[in-house]
């Protein structure tokens, strides 16, 4: 779903508190139900997310609020999604995505049934979140600049405003440096592959392609254990935890 901007975020090792800390389940194949498989699930960008740990509101698609946690939910949600499922608060071991590759979807649409990939999430994340790949994702404006659309479309936990001069796609290169961030120390993990969501509709945004076509002919890159993939921003694991502020300074090691 769409999450939401806000001032401040506390951080330890699992990521921003509150944040995948929920997920919801296919309970016909048990997997994650991600965007990521548009024909099935991109409906989820018309849904938000906010809140802390414990009081999850979510905003469904005709401006409704209920909270995450009350009875029924599940029966709500999968009669409004047409299809059955549950909401989790801890990642079942091996959970795992449908992943349709972008370019497919590009070229063949969103409700096309194209092959996809099953991937195990969260292998560099400790905890039991339902994070893509590790605790924390961030991504730069230069980066942003470069491709011409909305940081929403792309879910970061943290945006950085780089200085005049900064080159597009410089987070490649900041995989094994350390980050401190505010009160945060963090490590570069891994460039972060882009699938199809940036794509999608985000809730009143319309259908995009420019979020991935500069990437697919110009920032293809060695993502260690996937391939050479089409990427934006680099995932960060977390060395030590603390609070993140807007307008922290970013330094780079």
């Amino acid at each position: 779903m769409l999450g939401e901007d806000v001032g401040s975020v506390e951080v330890d090792e699992r990521g921003v508190d509150g944040d995948r800390r929920l997920a919801l389940l296919d309970v016909e194949t048990g997997r994650v139900a991600t965007a990521k498989h548009p024909r099935l699930w991109r409906s989820l960008l018309s849904y938000a997310a906010s809140g802390g740990p414990g009081a999850v509101r979510i905003t469904l698609p005709d401006g409704r609020t209920v909270a995450a946690g009350d009875d029924g939910i599940d029966d709500l949600l999968s009669g409004l999604l047409g299809r059955a499922v549950r909401l989790a608060a801890e990642r079942p071991p091996g959970a795992q995505v449908e992943r349709p590759a972008p370019e497919d979807v590009l070229e063949h649409g969103v409700d096309a049934e194209v092959d996809f990939e099953i991937l195990e999430i969260s292998q560099g994340a400790p905890g039991a979140t339902f994070v893509d790949y590790a605790p924390l994702h961030l991504i730069t404006t230069a980066t942003l600049d470069r491709i011409g659309v909305e940081a929403i479309r792309y879910r970061p936990n943290v945006v950085v405003a780089t200085h005049a001069g900064c080159p597009a796609f410089a987070e490649n290169e900041w995989v094994g440096r350390e980050l401190r961030i505010g009160e945060v120390r963090a490590r570069g993990s891994l460039p972060t592959p882009r699938c199809s969501v940036p794509t999608l509709e985000h809730g009143g945004l319309p259908r995009e392609p420019q979020a991935l076509r500069p990437l697919l002919g110009g920032n293809r890159v060695e993502v260690p254990g996937f391939g050479v993939l089409p990427c934006a921003g680099v995932y960060l694991e977390v060395i030590d935890g603390g609070t993140i502020r807007e307008g922290d300074e970013v330094v780079l090691r």
